[in-house]
């Protein structure tokens, strides 16, 4: 399964104005984690996922929690608490004891700048560990939360005010961040076992805002938002780690007067990344609603959420099935199975199928294009791949073309070697 993308916090740093998750979910999916509310009392719910049904265990303390309280669920079921306290980051585990809840007090990460934010990073791979991003004037640490040996330890440190965050791999040690230096914002990779050093991941031209939304270990598909072939304009597109080709930015992806966030990548597409089903969270002003979109298809496909839907929440099964999390009075905790529209045939010229009409498409008419950085008529350097790298102090390891350290299965003949995304050939950048 492929956990779902948790958004930045209520400050919409991203810049997009996407509201928060309503639930955050366990890298395996198998724990969902919430906070959840009897009245004008907020109190943290657990979630089991796993099982024929699911069901949810209030985690209530002896008081109510502040509304802008973080959970995040740990691999063994135990739910992380972030709460601010009296200027202090306080975290704790949290875990049912028969009738009443337990908790497991972690330390506290002191934030003096009254400018600084800290958040929870989404989950990550294996649920042992937990990371929080804190964000100050001039710079971003990266702290280990829950997991440690002695309480919260700062294991990152980079220049820049950081966003985001997506894991690369299946070990929890690549973390993507958006970095914003010098008025514009780049994707970088951050290795947390090589002392946080870190190294560029998107650039897709010099003068760009190019962040990272969602990737799929499995494929290694990526989900961008670039505004490279609109300035200006942030517009989603797709690529593939170590792939040759460029990044597109379809056109049935850009809606007029909706905001359009993907949260999560079908797993399990092993060798055929065009293949993953996206499945994206649109909201406009009839409401929000789901769309499911495939990198080979030139559709979106619009599909109505399930009433109580925890919005922006979701996974997918390999085969195919988006499973939402929803809550009603009815139902205090349930998970809607959506099997979506099966993926098209290839088009054939003697049998065309006609476009299908979507009212919230922008009108058609040329698609911009925007050259890649490094590209042709580019001053960024190529690179040689015979060349051994150059030592550099604050960058890490080139990104592997896998996302595990998994033996890859005996590659097939291939003309050229494949280039990180940020690496490859001008041409062809904007497609349907």
């Amino acid at each position: 399964m492929t956990a779902c993308a948790i958004e930045p916090s209520a400050e919409h740093e991203d810049g997009e104005g996407a509201a928060p998750a309503g639930c955050a979910l366990s890298a395996d999916g198998r724990y969902g984690a919430r906070l959840a509310s009897a009245g004008d009392a907020w109190f943290p719910e657990r979630w089991t996922l796993d099982g024929p049904e699911p069901y949810a265990v209030p985690l209530p303390r002896n008081q109510p929690e502040e509304p802008g309280t973080e959970v995040q669920p740990m691999g063994d079921g135990r739910v992380l608490i972030h709460r601010r306290v009296a200027g202090r980051h306080a975290f704790s585990l949290l875990y049912p004891t028969g009738p009443g809840t337990g908790e497991l007090p972690l330390g506290a990460v002191e934030c003096p700048d009254d400018g600084a934010r800290l958040r929870l990073l989404p989950p990550a791979p294996g649920g042992e560990k937990a990371y929080a991003l804190a964000v100050g004037p001039r710079s971003t640490s990266v702290w280990l939360v829950a997991g440690g040996a002695f309480g919260p330890e700062r294991v990152a440190e980079l220049p820049g005010r950081g966003s985001g965050g997506v894991w690369l791999d299946r070990v929890g040690r690549l973390l993507a961040l958006d970095r914003e230096t010098g008025g514009r914002t780049k994707a970088v990779v951050v290795d947390l076992e090589r002392g946080g050093a870190w190294s560029p991941l998107l650039q897709i031209a010099a003068d760009s805002d190019d962040r990272l939304l969602l990737a799929d270990q499995d494929s290694g598909l990526l989900i961008v938002r670039s505004d490279a072939p609109s300035p200006g304009q942030g517009r989603l597109g797709w690529g593939v780690l170590g792939s040759t080709l460029p990044v597109r930015f379809p056109q049935c992806l850009q809606l007029r007067d909706c905001s359009v966030t993907p949260f999560a990548i079908q797993p399990g597409q092993v060798l055929t990344p065009e293949s993953c089903a996206v499945a994206l969270r649109i909201d406009g002003p009839a409401g929000s609603w789901v769309g499911v979109w495939r990198p080979a298809e030139r559709r979106m496909h619009h599909l109505p959420a399930p009433e109580g839907w925890l919005t922006g929440t979701g996974l997918w099964t390999e085969d195919g099935v988006l499973r939402l999390p929803y809550a009603t009075e009815a139902v205090p905790c349930g998970v809607a199975r959506v099997r979506p529209p099966a993926p098209e045939l290839p088009e054939t010229a003697t049998t065309p199928p006609p476009p299908e009409p979507d009212p919230t498409a922008p009108h058609p008419g040329p698609e911009p294009t925007a050259p890649l950085a490094g590209g042709p008529g580019s001053s960024a350097p190529h690179p040689d791949p015979g060349a051994a790298p150059r030592p550099d102090p604050g960058s890490a390891a080139p990104l592997p073309e896998r996302f595990d350290d998994r033996p890859a299965s005996p590659p097939a003949p291939a003309a050229t070697r494949p280039v990180p995304l940020r690496e490859a050939p001008l041409g062809r950048l904007v497609t349907n």
